[in-house]
């Protein structure tokens, strides 16, 4: 049997991501998604989710590139002059291998997060995280300990085949950075599975990820293995407007439009894949 959850990441980040991932949820085949607590358009998303309650919402621990919900004062090691976080993640992994970064400050960070979102009223279903930085050796354990602390009984494990390409003309760069993560989310589903939290079996959408156009995805459809499957996606109402503010080179348009397609509706019936939430874990 194929289940499938399809996961909309940065839910909270832009209100042309939030209209997007809604428009995937009601008019498509978006399932899931993950809320992040340092988003701009954090309470807008909460509002869209209030008025979706059948949308499963997780949260998208975020460690680089928005402002820390935490005072800066008490995650002094984590933030600049003006409260931000890293900018990418090669920085800010460079200084946590460092050692320049406290790993009390990512702790309270990473909790406080989780609050702001259980103190919104949204059942939170599961645990992913911005640039996947949950899955780093240490920064595992920490997850671990906030999703048994709060109840949380899941967390994403992005461990895309080594091998899988599903006709994305990647660059080897690209490839081998794929599969270190890979790598690093195999050796996190020993952990996970350790303390009996719930994980999707398999993952895709690493590789295409910010570019999951249809023949992407069906090209994913069609090889998807039997058992639970999670896609991670990416879609938006404005690409223009999002990529002046972040410079990811994001097709939201396009992978809005992948995942509300006709032809990716009848592949998943054909396929007789049925679509889940983590909630169902």
């Amino acid at each position: 049997m194929k289940q499938l959850i399809i996961n909309a990441d940065d839910f909270g980040l832009h209100e042309t991501v939030n209209q997007g991932i809604i428009h995937g949820f009601t008019s498509g085949f978006i399932t899931s998604t993950t809320i992040m607590a340092s988003g701009k358009a954090f309470e807008h998303a909460v509002l869209l989710a209030s008025a979706h309650k059948q949308l499963g919402i997780g949260v998208h621990l975020t460690l680089v590139g928005e402002k820390s919900v935490c005072d800066p004062a008490r995650v002094k090691s984590l933030v600049d002059s003006e409260g931000y976080l890293s900018p990418k993640y090669p920085q800010f992994l460079l200084r946590y291998m460092l050692g320049q970064v406290e790993v009390s400050d990512i702790r309270r960070e990473l909790t406080a997060q989780v609050q702001k979102v259980v103190d919104s009223g949204i059942h939170i279903t599961h645990l992913d995280s911005h640039q996947h930085m949950h899955i780093v050796p240490g920064i595992i354990n920490m997850t671990i300990d906030i999703a048994k602390e709060f109840g949380i009984k899941a967390v994403r494990i992005p461990a895309e085949p080594y091998f899988f390409l599903g006709g994305y003309p990647c660059t080897p760069i690209r490839f081998m950075a794929r599969a270190g993560l890979t790598f690093l989310a195999q050796l996190a589903r020993l952990k996970i599975k350790k303390h009996k939290l719930a994980m999707p079996e398999h993952f895709f959408g690493m590789l295409a990820g910010g570019n999951m156009r249809e023949e992407f995805l069906l090209k994913i459809i069609d090889t998807l293995p039997d058992g639970i499957s999670e896609i991670m996606m990416h879609p938006g109402t404005n690409n223009e407007v999002l990529n002046e503010g972040y410079n990811w080179d994001y097709h939201g348009e396009e992978e809005l439009a992948a995942v509300t397609s006709d032809n990716v509706r009848h592949r998943l019936a054909d396929k007789k894949i049925k679509l889940i939430s983590f909630r169902d874990l």
